[in-house]
């Protein structure tokens, strides 16, 4: 049976949502960010779309996607992660674990989050195909383009947690 959540805006409209499935864990309205880093945050989704935004493709199954959010070397940026010139020595051998409402994890080497150091263009997205994301997927998730398999895409992105290995 689907079911149909109809909520009315201030305006008096009727808007219609898919309810989140049965004992599904309910998105995360903020992104904590932290870890082995001098400034943890949160981040909501209002803070990233203020900032810089870019935009990726994805290519599966014959079909292409496009998201939109920003670089996840820029969040990890402004919580001072090693990035850029600072991203050598021990630090090379931190990583990024980010972490989904229901648990589920993916593990990225630092260095793929700096565009200075690679090409990878990890984002952390709010949009696809110039929508907001689906229920199921947002309000942010990671989008990792050009990994060959989707795996390491977080959907429900609740946390984003630098860990440096050597310290």
């Amino acid at each position: 049976m689907l079911a149909l959540l109809i909520t009315l805006t201030a305006a008096g409209e009727a808007v219609a949502q898919n309810p989140p499935a049965a004992g599904a864990p309910a998105a995360a309205t903020a992104v904590s960010v932290g870890g082995d880093v001098p400034r943890p945050f949160t981040l909501t989704l209002d803070d990233l779309k203020a900032m810089p935004h870019t935009t990726v493709t994805v290519d599966a199954e014959g079909k292409t996607t496009t998201y939109e959010g920003v670089l996840l070397g820029e969040v990890l940026k402004r919580a001072g992660a090693p990035l850029g010139r600072d991203l050598s020595g021990k630090a090379v051998a931190s990583y990024v674990r980010a972490t989904a409402t229901d648990g589920y994890e993916a593990i990225f080497a630092l260095a793929e989050a700096d565009p200075a150091f690679t090409g990878s263009e990890l984002i952390i997205a709010f949009a696809i195909d110039g929508k907001a994301l689906f229920d199921h997927q947002g309000p942010m998730r990671i989008v990792a383009p050009h990994d060959k398999r989707a795996t390491r895409s977080v959907r429900m992105l609740k946390t984003i947690e630098v860990v440096q290995t050597r310290q």
